[in-house]
């Protein structure tokens, strides 16, 4: 409430303008007590979806398993596996802005056991994998509900550079959010990113708290939307 009445009218330039946000893991069960997931928190995607409603944004926030609860102003979906957050995400489009932060799994189990799987003689089962669908992808491909400004999220390990851009050609999008993680970034309050632009350009942020990050990303497209298109 004090950043509103801080920001003042002139301080919403997303107003009017519709955001999908995806943030956490995805969870692919494996029986009914088990599954694969990942470390994500859902913090910086959370964040974002709080910082683009600030500015004034109609914010949907497409969410996986996580402990947060919704930000202000923000309608939060739920969601589990990857092709739920498919569903959920094509359902709030068409939207101006997309930003696709969830860490969303590659594979899902190939027939979900109907009960918990016993440790048996003979060492463990074997887990049959398919792949999820491209969540990033099908956003970002041209069409009639491609939003204005597709931005993916890029966590690695190594090279963050090359395999950012990669990602960033690979997917279509327009932007992509590179972050290191081969320090402890999940669950952290903290980041630092690199921004890689479609158009070659690229912004390195400091290392600082995941709102900063989400906030200096909400202001950098509030300032994409207001430049001449």
């Amino acid at each position: 409430a004090i950043d509103d009445l801080l920001a003042g009218a002139g301080g919403r330039p997303l107003a009017g303008r519709k955001a999908v946000v995806t943030a956490g893991p995805t969870f692919e069960p494996i029986d009914p007590v088990r599954g694969l997931t990942n470390r994500s928190s859902g913090k910086q995607g959370y964040a974002i979806a709080a910082a683009l409603a600030r500015l004034g944004a109609e914010v949907t926030l497409v969410s996986g398993p996580v402990a947060l609860g919704a930000p202000t102003g923000v309608a939060r979906v739920w969601v589990e596996t990857a092709t739920e957050m498919q569903a959920a995400v094509h359902a709030a489009l068409p939207a101006d802005i997309a930003v696709m932060s969830a860490a969303v799994a590659d594979w899902r189990v190939d027939g979900v056991a109907s009960g918990k799987i016993k440790k048996a003689p003979g060492g463990p089962p074997t887990l049959s994998l398919i792949e999820n669908p491209d969540i990033l992808a099908g956003v970002a491909r041209a069409g009639p509900q491609r939003p204005a400004l597709v931005v993916g999220f890029a966590a690695e390990t190594t090279d963050l550079a090359a395999n950012a851009r990669a990602k960033l050609s690979r997917k279509g999008c327009d932007w992509i959010v590179g972050n290191d993680v081969s320090e402890d970034v999940f669950g952290n309050d903290a980041n630092a990113v690199t921004l890689f632009l479609r158009s070659g350009a690229e912004e390195t942020w400091p290392r600082q708290s995941k709102t900063a990050v989400a906030r200096a990303l909400a202001d950098r497209i509030a300032a994409h939307f207001s430049e001449p298109q």
